[in-house]
């Protein structure tokens, strides 16, 4: 017995470990694309049920594409009501390990899959292309799954060989709706226990294989691991901010839904399932593709009754955890809660939002210079002390960034994704230089007015004018922070740089003409000084450019 349950924990680790494994592997191969799918999926709710089934399919695990789901809220890279969409969808993607287990798993021996992919994986991940090793990885991962499947399908005996093992199953059998009451709460304890629906989906399908629960039981533990898959992403979101909250409840709002309307509708549903799929529903060797088709079915049909109600759900959600006080913007350091996963390469999505705030950060800045240079007879210092703090922020923004992407850099990730670390690692340093620059024209703004450096009308337009081209190119690497710089956008970066040197060599000689004026020098030198820190900006600007036009 107690060799028995062992050899079922090692199977069911060895399993769980390969769809690590394969899910790193398949997230390296596509994770542009998967990427991709996220950039699209504001569209509407269907683009998010779509992106979430594919998402979730991905990764083999409804639990683990949930908990992602509610970090991009956490991180206000999703709305709660798109995030609701990508929900629904993520039920319905953990269905295909139903359908690749009714297949694949229990037809044939699974060794005859297993270690060939491991023998093929091997020799593809010793290949140079990047992309063939995280293939490679991928059909590892593939190999040991399967491989887990097949020593959990050899350790759970028959119930005829050994029918104390799995006596308590039988004796929850034949009770009516208590039954079927039971059967539900073994799944979500299940299902809470594994921390993987997909895991606790392969343990329902191998029992009913072996003959140990029958059809029906095995339904409604799989109603119960739809609600015990929602635990994750609310325990994820116990650290997160209040939209991520929501979002974790309306995934446990939608499945509880949909499990009680499936209590009384679950005796003509099995019916109408065991009508559609070919065999009897209580033979072994028909019963998984009727689990598969009740899992199928129940998810869709939930997504068709629900996903004209997503307003709603948001309403609910948001009654279930309302808001302390006034809602304000989320601070850059709440993504990085403990609780919520920084998923190879999803997780530099979250790295790029906060690179892009940190980038709109510098430019309020060096707008905020302005405002202060161009009210000579206004009280600015509310405006200074802001600014103050805003340069604070940047700082303390930098710093996490780069500690996050170092993180992101130890991960599994391909080749491709690893540049693009790198990349943004740089940009960061750029960006915060930017910053620096903007405050120390602040400061320099500042002591004009307190020393009552007087400059001349003329030179306060240049200033202005010079100001101009350096705002227009800090916009420019903003606006190309998501997209890919092209060589005629750099050609453009090349002339604002251009424009930028030659009006400070043209400003500086003509503010160090006025210098043989003894009264203007002390002027003139904070003219100098000005002129030189926004030239820098514009060097940081093309940096900024040159780095994202790097290819890999």
């Amino acid at each position: 017995m107690i060799t028995t349950i062992f050899a079922i924990f090692g199977s069911l680790g060895l399993f769980l470990f390969g769809m690590k494994v394969m899910s790193q592997g398949l997230q390296k191969v596509s994770g542009e694309g998967l990427r991709a799918l996220i950039r699209n999926m504001t569209r509407n709710r269907f683009a998010g049920i779509m992106t979430g089934t594919l998402v979730t399919t991905m990764v083999q695990s409804s639990s683990a594409s949930t908990v992602m789901i509610v970090s991009f809220v956490n991180a206000r890279l999703l709305t709660l009501k798109e995030s609701i969409g990508m929900i629904m969808g993520a039920n319905l993607g953990t269905t295909t390990t139903f359908w690749i287990v009714a297949f694949v798993g229990f037809k044939f021996s699974l060794s005859a899959i297993a270690l060939p992919c491991v023998g093929i994986g091997v020799i593809l991940i010793f290949c140079k292309p990047p992309k063939l090793r995280d293939s490679g990885e991928a059909l590892i991962g593939f190999g040991i799954l399967f491989l887990g499947l097949s020593f959990l399908k050899d350790s759970v005996p028959d119930v005829n060989s050994n029918s104390e093992m799995f006596a308590f199953l039988a004796d929850w059998s034949g009770h009516g709706m208590g039954s079927f009451f039971l059967f539900i709460a073994f799944g979500v304890v299940l299902t809470i226990v594994v921390q993987s629906s997909s895991v606790a989906g392969a343990i329902t399908l191998t029992l009913a294989a072996k003959g140990w629960i029958d059809f029906e039981s095995s339904a409604a533990i799989v109603l119960g691991e739809n609600i015990g898959t929602t635990i994750t992403a609310n325990l994820a979101a116990l650290t997160a901010n209040v939209p991520a909250k929501r979002a974790a409840r309306a995934h446990l709002i939608f499945n509880l839904i949909g499990v009680l309307w499936m209590i009384f509708l679950f005796a003509p549903f099995t019916n109408l399932v065991d009508w559609l799929t070919p065999g009897l529903a209580d033979d072994p060797t028909h019963t998984l593709y009727h689990l598969a088709v009740f899992h199928t079915l129940f998810n869709f049909c939930n997504i068709c009754l629900l996903v004209g109600f997503v307003p709603q759900l948001a309403k609910l959600a948001k009654k279930m955890v309302p808001s302390k006080g006034k809602e304000v913007d989320i601070d850059h350091l709440q993504i990085y809660s403990t609780n919520l996963p920084k998923t190879g390469e999803i997780s530099i999505a979250l790295a790029e939002q906060e690179v892009r705030h940190m980038a709109e950060l510098t430019r309020t800045m060096f707008r905020g210079f302005n405002e202060v240079f161009e009210n000579p007879e206004t009280d600015m210092t509310d405006n200074v002390r802001e600014l103050k703090e805003l340069e604070d922020r940047s700082d303390r923004m930098a710093s996490e960034i780069t500690q996050y992407l170092i993180f992101c850099a130890s991960s599994e990730l391909s080749h491709e994704r690893l540049n693009k670390v790198s990349v943004l690692l740089r940009v960061v340093a750029e960006l915060e230089q930017t910053g620096d620059c903007a405050y120390q024209l602040v400061r320099l703004a500042k002591q004009k007015y307190r020393k009552n450096r007087v400059m001349p009308t003329a030179t306060q337009d240049a200033i202005r004018d010079f100001c101009g081209p350096v705002d227009q190119f800090i916009t420019f690497y903003i606006d190309h922070l998501d997209v890919s710089v092209q060589a005629p956008d750099m050609e453009i970066a090349l002339q604002l740089e251009k424009t930028i040197a030659t009006s400070r060599k043209k400003l500086r000689k003509e503010a160090v003409r006025r210098m043989k004026d003894p009264s203007n020098i002390k002027s003139e030198m904070l003219y100098i000084e000005i002129l030189n820190q926004i030239e820098r900006i514009g060097d940081h600007s093309l940096n900024i450019l040159q780095l994202l036009n790097q290819k890999d």
